[in-house]
């Protein structure tokens, strides 16, 4: 699943950050602010309408990311306990 298609307030763990193009700066920056396998991320708020931008959190830091950007982060939702 990408972050992009991730639901407000649902926890999740990044698996990756997938490059687009090579060499692809955009991935290369996300990697080097914090997005790392491993990490736990959620979406705290979209912008209008469900669009741009997505306010991403990882650890106490907040990001605001374009859902094309958002769309190079590979994660895995947490399980849900029934």
């Amino acid at each position: 699943m990408r972050l992009s298609e991730l639901s407000r307030g649902v926890a999740a763990t990044i698996r990756s950050v997938d490059d687009a193009t090579q060499p692809d700066p955009i991935a290369g920056r996300l990697r080097e602010l914090g997005f790392v396998a491993g990490e736990a991320v959620r979406i705290v708020a979209r912008g209008p309408f469900g669009g741009d931008p997505l306010l991403v959190q990882i650890g106490s830091t907040q990001f605001a990311l374009r859902r094309v950007e958002a769309a190079r982060v590979n994660i895995e939702t947490q399980a849900v306990a029934t």
